[in-house]
Protein backbone atom coordinates (compact mmCIF):
# COMPACT_ATOMS: atom_id res chain seq x y z
CA UNK A 1 0.00 0.00 0.00
CA UNK A 2 1.46 3.40 -0.93
CA UNK A 3 0.97 6.50 0.81
CA UNK A 4 0.69 10.16 -0.31
CA UNK A 5 1.81 13.21 1.12
CA UNK A 6 1.09 17.16 0.15
CA UNK A 7 3.76 19.76 0.54
CA UNK A 8 3.88 23.62 -0.23
CA UNK A 9 6.81 25.71 -0.90
CA UNK A 10 6.85 29.45 -2.55
CA UNK A 11 9.47 30.55 -5.24
CA UNK A 12 10.82 33.90 -5.03
CA UNK A 13 8.11 36.40 -6.72
CA UNK A 14 10.10 36.96 -10.03
CA UNK A 15 8.83 36.46 -13.24
CA UNK A 16 12.51 35.33 -14.50
CA UNK A 17 13.43 33.31 -11.66
CA UNK A 18 9.71 31.32 -12.40
CA UNK A 19 10.72 31.06 -15.36
CA UNK A 20 13.97 30.01 -15.05
CA UNK A 21 12.55 27.11 -11.91
CA UNK A 22 9.98 25.64 -14.49
CA UNK A 23 13.11 25.04 -16.87
CA UNK A 24 14.77 23.40 -14.43
CA UNK A 25 11.64 21.04 -14.02
CA UNK A 26 11.08 20.19 -17.51
CA UNK A 27 11.77 16.32 -17.49
CA UNK A 28 14.30 16.64 -19.80
CA UNK A 29 16.07 19.04 -17.85
CA UNK A 30 16.02 17.14 -14.51
CA UNK A 31 19.70 15.63 -13.46
CA UNK A 32 19.45 12.08 -13.49
CA UNK A 33 21.05 11.99 -9.91
CA UNK A 34 17.93 13.87 -8.79
CA UNK A 35 16.05 11.49 -10.41
CA UNK A 36 17.78 7.97 -8.86
CA UNK A 37 17.71 9.96 -5.23
CA UNK A 38 14.06 10.22 -4.98
CA UNK A 39 13.13 6.95 -6.74
CA UNK A 40 15.90 5.55 -4.23
CA UNK A 41 14.18 7.23 -1.49
CA UNK A 42 11.04 5.22 -1.61
CA UNK A 43 9.04 7.76 -3.31
CA UNK A 44 7.29 6.26 -6.28
CA UNK A 45 5.31 9.15 -8.22
CA UNK A 46 6.27 13.01 -7.65
CA UNK A 47 4.33 15.96 -9.22
CA UNK A 48 4.37 19.43 -8.66
CA UNK A 49 1.55 22.77 -9.54
CA UNK A 50 2.34 25.92 -9.47
CA UNK A 51 0.24 29.03 -8.67
CA UNK A 52 1.65 32.59 -9.09
CA UNK A 53 4.63 31.66 -6.72
CA UNK A 54 3.27 29.37 -4.56
CA UNK A 55 4.58 25.44 -5.37
CA UNK A 56 2.40 22.46 -4.48
CA UNK A 57 3.90 19.22 -4.38
CA UNK A 58 2.10 15.38 -4.20
CA UNK A 59 4.32 12.69 -3.66
CA UNK A 60 3.55 9.10 -3.40
CA UNK A 61 5.55 6.50 -1.59
CA UNK A 62 6.56 3.10 -0.78
CA UNK A 63 4.40 2.43 2.62
CA UNK A 64 7.08 2.55 5.29
CA UNK A 65 8.81 5.72 3.32
CA UNK A 66 10.17 8.00 5.83
CA UNK A 67 11.34 11.65 5.74
CA UNK A 68 14.25 11.73 8.12
CA UNK A 69 15.58 8.87 6.31
CA UNK A 70 15.56 10.94 2.92
CA UNK A 71 16.86 13.76 4.74
CA UNK A 72 19.60 11.77 5.66
CA UNK A 73 19.96 10.26 2.27
CA UNK A 74 20.34 13.63 0.35
CA UNK A 75 22.92 15.23 3.08
CA UNK A 76 24.98 12.21 1.40
CA UNK A 77 24.47 13.01 -2.06
CA UNK A 78 26.81 15.52 -3.17
CA UNK A 79 24.64 15.84 -6.47
CA UNK A 80 21.55 16.01 -4.36
CA UNK A 81 23.21 18.78 -2.37
CA UNK A 82 24.48 20.38 -5.27
CA UNK A 83 20.70 20.72 -6.80
CA UNK A 84 19.36 21.58 -3.96
CA UNK A 85 21.68 24.31 -3.06
CA UNK A 86 21.18 25.78 -6.65
CA UNK A 87 16.92 25.89 -5.98
CA UNK A 88 17.42 27.86 -3.14
CA UNK A 89 18.17 30.26 -5.45
CA UNK A 90 14.18 30.40 -6.65
CA UNK A 91 12.67 29.11 -3.81
CA UNK A 92 11.95 31.10 -0.55
CA UNK A 93 10.29 29.22 2.80
CA UNK A 94 7.02 29.86 4.01
CA UNK A 95 6.63 32.01 7.13
CA UNK A 96 6.26 29.22 9.14
CA UNK A 97 8.95 26.99 8.25
CA UNK A 98 11.63 26.37 10.69
CA UNK A 99 15.40 27.48 9.53
CA UNK A 100 16.78 26.02 6.56
CA UNK A 101 13.29 23.85 6.04
CA UNK A 102 12.06 23.88 2.41
CA UNK A 103 9.31 22.16 1.41
CA UNK A 104 6.30 21.68 4.47
CA UNK A 105 4.03 18.67 4.57
CA UNK A 106 0.21 20.32 4.41
CA UNK A 107 -2.36 18.29 6.76
CA UNK A 108 -5.29 17.39 4.70
CA UNK A 109 -8.55 18.61 5.94
CA UNK A 110 -10.82 17.04 3.89
CA UNK A 111 -11.38 13.66 1.29
CA UNK A 112 -14.33 12.55 -0.71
Amino acid sequence: MSQRYCLALDLKNDKELISQYESYHRNENIWPEITKSIKDSGITDMEIYRIENRLFMIIETVENFDFDRKAKMDTENPKVIEWENLMWRFQQPLPQSAPGEKWIKMKRIFKL
